[in-house]
């Protein structure tokens, strides 16, 4: 048995623990080994959130996904242990998906990577619930990311505890507006919609590499441009005959990729 679940770009700016888009690079995991896969370790969020799931016995997965850098591995990875260990258990996928759904959530203490890997596309979640957003808009996302990695924990230790109330209701037109445009297909009011003064200046300063490259994105005209997650990938959508122009503008020392928005979501893979 196999399933495949696809990394994902949290916040999108203003969507501070809420909104989410999946993208096409898939974390595989394997209740059988072959294909260069690694066994995982007990301590792997795959295999605790499998064994959360009541699954049993070992694993092994392999990723393009990079650990630590603002694409949701450990979403990815929890979202893909859950639905194994249910699925072993001889639940059918789509009964399983919103239990492991949230039982990764649980284990990830947000919602927001966890949900865009289950769903694909573009997402927005809480309070145990999650929704995709329907856009009619073609785009890729081109991710950058520098060779350091980032702690979700120092990340989140590093934002204030309270925030000007002008700064909350900045963030909550930005988010609501964002989904707006997205769902309406309004490419002019992308920019402005991921805007954000929650938490990515705080999150910048410990990666400056990464602001530096989100200023490259956002001088290559891109129609949008944030932080993944807690960094440092910065991330942007681009029209798709243009991301190759974008990525030429980007920092050399660091990893550039052009990908798609994955569609699909969390599911099993016949072997």
């Amino acid at each position: 048995m196999r399933v495949s679940v696809p990394a994902s770009s949290a916040n999108l700016g203003p969507g501070f623990d809420a909104l989410g888009l999946a993208l096409d690079l898939p974390f595989l995991l394997s209740n059988s080994p072959g294909g260069k896969a690694l066994e995982a370790e007990p301590t792997h969020p795959a295999s605790v959130a499998f064994a959360r799931a009541g699954g049993r016995g070992p694993l092994w997965w392999k990723s393009p996904i990079p650990p630590g850098r603002g694409l949701g591995f450990s979403g990815s990875a929890r979202v893909a242990g859950a639905l194994m260990g249910l699925l072993q258990a001889g639940r059918p996928e789509a009964e399983a998906k919103p239990i492991a759904l949230g039982i990764a959530c649980e284990l990830e203490g947000h919602p927001d990577n966890a949900a865009a890997s289950m769903l694909g596309g573009i997402t927005t979640a809480a309070g145990g619930r999650a929704v995709r957003i329907s856009t009619p808009l073609d785009l890729s996302v081109v991710v950058w990311w520098p060779s350091s990695s980032t702690s979700t924990n120092q990340a989140r230790a590093a934002l204030p505890s309270t925030v000007p109330f002008e700064d909350a209701v900045f963030n909550v037109g930005r988010s609501s507006l964002l989904v707006a445009a997205l769902a309406a297909g309004d490419v002019a009011s992308l920019a402005t919609a991921t805007e954000d003064r929650l938490h990515q200046q705080a999150r910048l300063a410990m990666s400056p590499v990464s602001a530096v490259a989100l200023d490259a994105l956002r001088d290559a005209g891109v129609l949008a441009a944030w932080l993944s997650g807690s960094g440092p990938t910065v991330a942007a959508f681009v029209w798709p005959d243009d991301a190759e122009r974008v990525v030429a503008a980007l920092p050399a020392d660091g990893t550039a990729r052009i990908l798609r928005i994955d569609t699909i979501g969390a599911h099993s893979v016949r072997t």
